[in-house]
Parts: C-alpha cells; structure tokens; sequence
C-alpha cells in the first residue's frame, strides 16, 4: 500500500502523544537538515509514572521515508516474533536530532498480560543471542550511542554470574527505583526475572544443543525404549 507521507512515526499501541509532542513534531519535519528524530518515553507502571527506575530512554520513532528500516538481527524467524522484531533498532542513514517533548508509554494494562508479553520478549533475546549466525547491523559500543550502550553492557551483562541480582540492585537502589513506591519494586523486579529467564533460556539451548539424542525426552524416545526392550 502506498505511503501519503514523507515521515514515518512509530508508535506502539500503548503509547501517545501530547499536544505539546504534535507541535514539536510539526515543527520538526520541516527541517531539511535532518532525517530522524529520537524522542524520549515517559514510562507509566501500574497508573504511577516512573521518574526513576532507570525507566526513561530514547528511540528513533520519527525518521523520513525512505530513509530508516528495521535492523534485521536473524533469519531464523517467524510470525510469533513480529513484535518482538518491530521494537528492534532503526537503522538511519543521514542526520539525527532530539526532541524535547516525550511519549507517553503506559506499560500496563494487567500484570498478567505484562508477564506474558515478557516471556515472549525473553524467548526472543535468548534467540538472539544464542544464534551463531545471528548478525547485528548495530554494534556494540559502550561509547556509541544510547542503543549501541544498551547493547554492549546487555551482551557483557549476560555472563556475568548473579546478573539477574544485580540489575534488580541497579534499578532499584543505584537509579533510585525505591523512590517510585510499589510500582517500582514492581517494575524493578520484573526488569530482573526477565533477565533471568533469558540467561535460564540460553543455558537450556546450551544443553539441548550438546545433549545426545537418546538423552532426549518426548514420545519418540519413549517408544523407542520399548522396542528395544
């Protein structure tokens, strides 16, 4: 289907905008200068925003047509991973700058779904980062940009024994998560687990991986047992 527009804005179905984003973006396409904007989400856990946390980041929702496309980070997909390839990064080609005026995320709408969604999103990381051919247009630099700075510290986190314990330290005690009340122990906490299910997920491919087929359960082996006796 053919586009109307030369821009493109990226929204999830749990985001908004402000008046004051509409008129900062208004404004902002009419610059010739630059091809993508990055605008910052104000997060909302549980109907309280989130100040602390370690919460607030940036992404490029807003870049000229033509201009961005997704970052392909592996072949080895399929349709239940759709939404987890739409939050990948945007790869731009020319300028970027920075809006002034933020989203507003509300990341809830019940913690069931909230757990839910997360488990989808940790069998998409354990995927990406237990792939041999996965690939990464977007490399990993503690001093590039801010997603080239969450990959990095991610990919080196990862190895780093009891990191599920210190993420949760970090979130909630360094980046003042205490401060944001229950929600933020809440939030904080999760941030964790899911962690850890990633790590518990890429050890599982680990030992699936080297496991013999004999050691294998499931019908096949079952049966196959009996045969032989």
């Amino acid at each position: 289907m053919p586009l109307n527009y030369s821009w493109v804005l990226l929204l999830d179905a749990d985001e908004s905008l402000t008046p004051e984003l509409v008129s900062e973006i208004e404004t902002a396409i009419r610059n010739p200068r630059v091809n993508g904007y990055y605008i910052g989400l104000d997060m909302y856990f549980l109907r309280r925003r989130l100040r602390h946390c370690g919460a607030s980041f940036y992404k490029l929702s807003l870049f000229r047509r033509g201009k961005g496309h997704f970052e392909c980070r592996t072949s080895d997909q399929d349709t239940s991973m759709c939404d987890m390839e739409v939050h990948e990064h945007v790869m731009l080609n020319g300028p970027t700058a920075t809006l002034s005026e933020r989203l507003v995320h509300r990341n809830v709408t019940s913690l069931s779904r909230y757990i839910q969604k997360h488990d989808e999103y940790s069998n998409w990381e354990a995927r990406l980062w237990s792939g041999a051919k996965n690939r990464s247009e977007l490399s990993p630099d503690l001093f590039g940009s801010q997603a080239q700075r969450r990959r990095w510290l991610k990919q080196k986190f990862f190895k780093v024994p009891g990191s599920s314990v210190w993420l949760f330290f970090y979130r909630y005690v360094l980046r003042l998560g205490f401060l944001d009340g229950a929600p933020g122990l809440i939030y904080c906490g999760f941030q964790a687990i899911q962690c850890f299910h990633v790590k518990a997920k890429l050890y599982e491919a680990k030992m699936t991986a080297h496991a013999p087929s004999a050691d294998r359960c499931g019908p096949a082996a079952v049966e196959d047992t009996y045969v032989r006796h």
